[in-house]
Formats: C-alpha cells, sequence, structure tokens
C-alpha cells in the first residue's frame, strides 16, 4: 500500500533559507513528509543530481489583457500558464485593468472568467487607472476583500497615468485596507516632451525608445513616489527596475527604514539599448518599458539584487506578436517608435535566464536563486508559506531543476503563442526538468502535461509583511484623521 500519492527521492532540495539532501513526499497536493527513507508512493521521480526547489512564482505578467496604447496581448490564460509551467513557473500574478472612465468590477469579472481556463494557480494585480471615488470608496475595498490585495498604478502612459493628487488617492486606500501597492514609475511629461522632440527631428526608428525614456526619467519617478508613500506610511513595490540610478534611489529609501520594495526582470539581465537599433521590425522585439539599458546598468541591477535592494525578478511578460494586426504594429507597419506596442514575452524563460545569468556565472548563490523567482514574491505578495518552499504543510508546487542542461534559447522550443522570443540564439545554462503544480506534473523534461482549468484562484488575506510601520513625517495622520497631541 502506498504512503503517499508522490515521493520525490534523490534530488537536493534547495529553500531560500537552506539546502538540504532529503525526500519529499506529497498528499492530495501538499507536502506532507520530509526525509530520509520515506515510505513507498503511487508514483516516484528520481531526481537523482537534480536540485528540488520550490516551483516560480512570476509577480508581474499580462495575459489575454488590452493595451492602454493599442494592441492586445498574445496570450490566452491557458497559452500563458502553460509556457510559465514549461519554465519551472507554478503560480503567476497578473492583472486586471481598467481604463479610464470605466468602472473596475466588471473588468475583475470578466478576467476571472478568462482565467478559468488557466492550468497553474494565479491572482491578480488591479490596475487603478481612474481613481473616482465610486471605484476607491466603494469598488476597490470589496474586491480587496475579496482576495485582490494589490494594486498597480502607472506614473506613464496618457490612458494610464496617475497625477500625484490621484496616487495619493490610491495609497490611502491601501492603507485603510492593508493592500500593496505597486508602480510603474517613469515621469510622463519628460517622455512626452521628448519624444515629441524626437519625432519632429524625423527620429522615428525603435533606435530612439531609449532615448525618450533615459534612466534620470526612472529615477525622479522612483524618488517621487517613494517620497508619496512615506508621506502616508504605505508600503510600496517598485516595478521593473532596470537602471543603477532608480536602484539607488530605492536602497536609500530602504536605509531609512522605509518598506520600499523592488523588482527586475531577466531583460535588464541580457538586453542592451543596442538591441534597439535595428531595423523598425526587428528592434521592435525589444522595445519595452523601462527601455533596456547599458552593460554597466546590467552589473549595477544585479549588484542591486545581492544587496537585498531587489528582491525579486519577474518576467513582465507583455507579448505582442510582429505578424498580427493588434500586434507590436497595430499602427502600421510604418509606425514610429512611440506607437509599437511595449513589451516582451518571458514567461518561460525567466528562471533559466536568471540561473544562467547569476548562479551559473557566480554572481548569486541557489538560495538566493530560490528566494528572487519564488520566495520573495511568495511573502511579498501574502502567499507564504502555502507557496514559496518546499516545507511540510506548503503546496506541492515544486519544480525539480536539471543544472547543467545547456539550452539555446529559440523560437521554436518555447510553448507560449507569441510569435518570438527576444531572447532568441541565448545561450543558458539550467531547465526545469519536472515542474509539478499542487502534486500534479504539468511540465516533464519536454513533455508538456497542463490541464486547462487545473489552476486556481488565490485569493489572498490580509498578512503583515506588508503592514505599515506607524512612522509618520508630521504628528499627523492624514489617513485616519488623527493628531497625535503632545
Amino acid at each position: 500500500m502506498s504512503d503517499f500519492d508522490l515521493v520525490i527521492r534523490g534530488g537536493t532540495v534547495v529553500n531560500a533559507a537552506e539546502i538540504s539532501k532529503c525526500e519529499v513526499g506529497i498528499k492530495e497536493g501538499r507536502i506532507v513528509a520530509l526525509g530520509e527513507m520515506l515510505g513507498p508512493g503511487k508514483q516516484e521521480i528520481d531526481a537523482t543530481g537534480k536540485f528540488v526547489m520550490p516551483g516560480g512564482i512570476d509577480s508581474h505578467c499580462h495575459i489575454d489583457q488590452r493595451s492602454s496604447g493599442g494592441g492586445r496581448n498574445a496570450e490566452t490564460f491557458l497559452s500563458g500558464t502553460r509556457s510559465a509551467a514549461c519554465g519551472g513557473t507554478t503560480t503567476i500574478i497578473c492583472f486586471a485593468a481598467q481604463e479610464k472612465g470605466e468602472l473596475l468590477t466588471p473588468i475583475v469579472e470578466d478576467y476571472h472568467e478568462r482565467a478559468k481556463e488557466s492550468c497553474i494557480d494565479y491572482s491578480f494585480h488591479l490596475i487603478i487607472s481612474d481613481p473616482s471615488d465610486q471605484v476607491m470608496n466603494d469598488e476597490v475595498p470589496k474586491l480587496i476583500d475579496q482576495g485582490h490585495r494589490s494594486l498597480k498604478i502607472f506614473m506613464t502612459y496618457p490612458r494610464n497615468r496617475l497625477n500625484d493628487a490621484e496616487i495619493l488617492k490610491v495609497l490611502e486606500t491601501a492603507k485603510r485596507k492593508q493592500a500593496l501597492v505597486c508602480v510603474h514609475a517613469e515621469n510622463h511629461d519628460a517622455i512626452m516632451y521628448m519624444t515629441e522632440k524626437l519625432l519632429a527631428a524625423e527620429n522615428n526608428s525603435t533606435k530612439f525608445h531609449a532615448w525618450a525614456k533615459p534612466p534620470l526619467v526612472e529615477r525622479e519617478a522612483v524618488h517621487r513616489v517613494i517620497m508619496l508613500s512615506e508621506l502616508l506610511d504605505v508600503p510600496i513595490q517598485i516595478f521593473h527596475v532596470s537602471c543603477e540610478e532608480a536602484a539607488e534611489e530605492i536602497r536609500r529609501a530602504q536605509q531609512r527604514g522605509l518598506k520600499i520594495f523592488s523588482e527586475t526582470c531577466p531583460q535588464y539581465f541580457v538586453l542592451t539599448e543596442r538591441d534597439l537599433d535595428r531595423d523598425q521590425r526587428e528592434g521592435a522585439k525589444f522595445v519595452c518599458s523601462p527601455a533596456p539599458r547599458t552593460e554597466g546598468d546590467q552589473e549595477a541591477v544585479w549588484d542591486h539584487v545581492r544587496l537585498g535592494t531587489i528582491g525579486n525578478v519577474t518576467s513582465d511578460h507583455a507579448p505582442y506578436n510582429i505578424d498580427e494586426l493588434e500586434g507590436k504594429f497595430w499602427a502600421g507597419d510604418n509606425a514610429p517608435f512611440s506607437q509599437i506596442a511595449n513589451g516582451v514575452p518571458g514567461l518561460e524563460t525567466r528562471m533559466p535566464i536568471t540561473f544562467s545569468e547569476g548562479v551559473v556565472k557566480g554572481r548569486i548563490d541557489l538560495q538566493t536563486f530560490v528566494a528572487i523567482t519564488s520566495t520573495n514574491a511568495a511573502r511579498l505578495f501574502g502567499l507564504y508559506p502555502k507557496k514559496g518552499t518546499i516545507s511540510v504543510g506548503a503546496d506541492a508546487d515544486i519544480c525539480i531543476w536539471d543544472a547543467e542542461k545547456d539550452v539555446t534559447i529559440t523560437q521554436d522550443i518555447l510553448h507560449h503563442d507569441t510569435d518570438y522570443t527576444p531572447f532568441e540564439g541565448l545561450q543558458v545554462t539550467g531547465w526545469p526538468f519536472i515542474t509539478i503544480s499542487r502534486g500534479k506534473i504539468v511540465w516533464e523534461n519536454g513533455d508538456v502535461r497542463c490541464e486547462a482549468g487545473w489552476g486556481k484562484f488565490l485569493a489572498r488575506d490580509p498578512y503583515d509583511y506588508i503592514e505599515p510601520r506607524g512612522i509618520l513625517p508630521t504628528p499627523f495622520d492624514p489617513v485616519v484623521l488623527t493628531t497625535n497631541k503632545k
């Protein structure tokens, strides 16, 4: 008689805090035993020579989402989550996206309906583009109570951006309801000014995408939103940090004790602004925001990963097809850089690129790899210890990793629905051997076993990690409207 549904034997278990040699026993979708010489399982996996790690958590990916600038994401929830699973990821947090003039609740309901075909677990950030009184006082509190415990705001893009007063309004609601605010931080007016001047000088090609938004527009916006969060004592997460200047602003805030969290993405490890300097059709494959930077910024970003300034690596998967009317060239084949859809695909390649550039090249150790691809996101977004750890009681979300497998990334080996990869030809060492979602094998050494509808929505309850510090710059708390009289 079997003691377990599944037993993993022979592997080395790697968590964010420790490495151990033990077997893993799984029953009814959960890890129920870690030890030596476990009893038999109905199914057994020989992981000899492999690392047994928590399944990846990608907390920033756009799936089946309208673009505010034009175009539409290439992925469905089935194709997107399939791609994630094949890359070692077992949980995603994507977006329910409001545009100006819209109510939020119908949009969230629509995204939940689409997400029913997911093959791994998922949750949502709520994109707030129009923080009207009805949205912020009625809809958002109810949606947070339903488990949507993170809000996304933009400081740029004409149809998404919030001004400072609107940002404060969102931060206030987040503090009242204990939600985390995630920020796309770039200075909108500076970008629009530079774009207008570049186009007037007939600088239309994709090369000038990076010129329109240099690192200082990211630095300024990061500094400003940190100030606004400090004013109200609200923790925030800065999305897709791409350069040394922005990371230094975050580091200074953290050194003052502020709860400022941040992430980066693999594109900022391996792409540079030179990738944009191609003909329009090729250069479009690398148009994302913030723009790719320099090799110096790549190393600076790694420095801040090691320091802990940057705690997560996400894909910012924002897929637009090259050969599709609603894709990269939604505005026409000769569109200037400013009208090419922003974003690159990367769900499946996130963990292999991070492992190869990080662990294999000696920039980080194994535990840090697990932390930045899984555990830290689980803690930050209220999923830990259900997710992000190989521990008794946790969901059996596991990635068995082949650290010695050499792979050349090409479009034809990937499982997304996007018609290209910006990482074409990149050689990496390390690839997922088996991916397990709640005890079910969804990927095994080239064999895709994803099942539409297997994934579950992860409602997130209040959690201590993002509680305000209780420290304000004045004796007056504008959120609770009380004065500390002394």
